[in-house]
């Protein structure tokens, strides 16, 4: 790249350029290593995206656009800009092929891969809590999820190095979460723990001093959606709400117990859906958003719309539904939501 940038003749930068793009072997992983170059932290280059931007030059109608792009590569190369809530290099944004911006989620099927298992019913799936994590934060920071369920959160957690903290009501489904976490590998060498607890009263602040930190800088939130499926007996459990405006106090009285735990300018995730009773449909999903916005130190990021065509009530059961929504008048569930906040003031 230094002989290609030091060429003061158009061709002969380009001819430089293609050298170099020959040079290029191609990988099963897509992944160019500059390990001799770089020994100190060794360097990773997604081919096809490097291949791209040599095109880009090669393209090029003057020296003048050739070099700036060259200089643009170099600098994307050596250096590193990322912003303060996650580890995104901007100056290689072209890489991240895998990090979803649209706000509508296609996702084909639940990740079922290391410990991810789907055998609790309710659970989310496991791309939900990885783009969030991509998103909105760090690697070490701390994550909270107080509806934790069989651990998919935290097992995310793992995989990508972020610490964190989850509460779930249930023992027994907290034990079976500690399990399934246990089993996924832990490079980075992270705290994952699970508590058991009511996520309305619980303390917070007692449970982050145990672990030596005082916030959290993401939170997913991942409650029931009323009463589609009942988890437990237990009156505590929000499932078990009398109608849907206790559902939402309830809900309420979880986010101002979180709130004051998560860093100013962090984010808060709300996953849920909507429901129908007697024939009509509820919008839970956004009057859920309104419950986190009454707390008056939220502003609404985002709000995604994710697909799930095949969840465990209604798998191999698509004629069945069709049928009653032809006869019912209505549609059947195809979507739930994901509103994204941001902690505005403390």
């Amino acid at each position: 790249m230094d002989e290609t940038a030091a060429a003061q003749d158009l061709m002969l930068l380009k001819r430089k350029v293609n050298e170099l793009k020959q040079s290029i072997k191609p990988t099963d992983e897509n992944v160019l290593e500059l390990t001799a170059e770089y020994p100190q932290s060794p360097l990773s280059l997604k081919i096809d995206v490097l291949t791209a931007e040599l095109d880009q030059i090669l393209d090029a109608q003057t020296l003048e656009r050739a070099k700036h792009y060259l200089s643009r590569l170099r600098k994307g190369i050596d250096e590193s800009i990322t912003g303060k809530v996650n580890d995104i290099n901007i100056l290689r944004w072209k890489e991240y092929t895998d990090i979803i911006t649209d706000s509508l989620w296609i996702i084909d099927r639940r990740d079922s891969s290391g410990a991810h298992l789907g055998w609790y019913w309710g659970n989310f799936i496991p791309q939900i809590p990885h783009q969030l994590m991509l998103r909105y934060s760090k690697r070490r920071e701390w994550v909270l999820d107080p509806f934790v369920g069989s651990g998919t959160t935290l097992i995310e957690c793992r995989r990508l190095g972020r610490n964190g903290v989850g509460i779930e009501l249930n023992p027994t489904v907290a034990q079976k979460a500690e399990e399934l976490i246990s089993q996924e590998r832990n490079d980075f060498g992270i705290k994952a723990d699970v508590i058991v607890g009511d996520s309305r009263s619980v303390d917070i602040g007692e449970i982050l001093g145990g672990r030596g930190v005082s916030k959290v800088q993401l939170i997913i939130v991942h409650p029931p959606y009323h009463d589609i499926i009942r988890f437990s007996e237990d009156e505590r459990d929000l499932s078990n709400a009398k109608d849907v405006g206790s559902f939402l106090s309830m809900l309420g009285q979880v986010v101002a117990n979180v709130t004051p735990f998560l860093d100013e300018g962090r984010y808060l995730a709300l996953v849920i859906g909507d429901k129908y009773q007697n024939g009509v449909w509820i919008p839970l999903g956004f009057r859920c958003m309104d419950v986190i916005l009454s707390q008056g130190c939220y502003s609404l990021k985002s709000i995604i719309v994710k697909n799930f065509d095949e969840t465990r009530a209604k798998r191999s059961q698509q004629e069945l539904w069709r049928y009653r929504a032809l006869v019912g008048g209505f549609y059947v569930f195809k979507h739930e939501y994901i509103f994204v906040f941001q902690k505005v003031k403390d």
